[in-house]
């Protein structure tokens, strides 16, 4: 069994309830499961993620996947001390999607004192590949605190 990397328990009510009035909650996004070194999310393609020609815009998956990888960095270190940001997100659009959900699953590659590397797959609802990603991250000190 994987080692956990939270820094505390997660509650996926508590996770969507905080994010109902930013982007996530424009776009429908919603997390979905965890495990003990993953983070699972879902959002909806229709008019607000779809681009002109009818499919899922990559801006939209790309946001996903930002979403899932910096929401599971922020859950690796004290909330007290630190925070997490985004610095670098790399996506290759595999498979277009027209409607239904796309699910997303952020996994660490590498979680250290001042900067985390997390990967980001994609599928559709028939489990296909849609979008992978990778997300750099910053760990940042809060003002008066240590710094990592």
């Amino acid at each position: 069994m994987t080692q956990p990397v939270w820094h505390a328990n997660l509650d996926l009510l508590a996770l969507n309830a905080g994010h109902t009035a930013d982007i996530n909650g424009t776009l429908g996004i919603e997390m979905t499961a965890f495990g003990p070194d993953w983070l699972e999310g879902r959002m909806p393609v229709d008019g607000r993620t779809r681009q002109p020609m009818g499919i899922l815009h990559g801006g939209a998956s790309v946001v996903l996947a930002e979403t899932l990888a910096s929401l599971a960095a922020n859950l690796c270190v004290d909330p007290e001390r630190f925070y997490c940001v985004g610095q670098e997100v790399n996506a290759n659009h595999l498979r277009a999607v027209s409607d239904g959900f796309v699910t997303g699953v952020a996994r660490p590659f590498h979680l250290g004192r001042t900067s985390q590397v997390w990967g980001i797959e994609i599928k559709d609802d028939q489990g296909r590949p849609t979008c992978v990603a990778r997300l750099t991250i910053a760990v940042v000190a809060r003002r008066g605190a240590a710094a990592p």
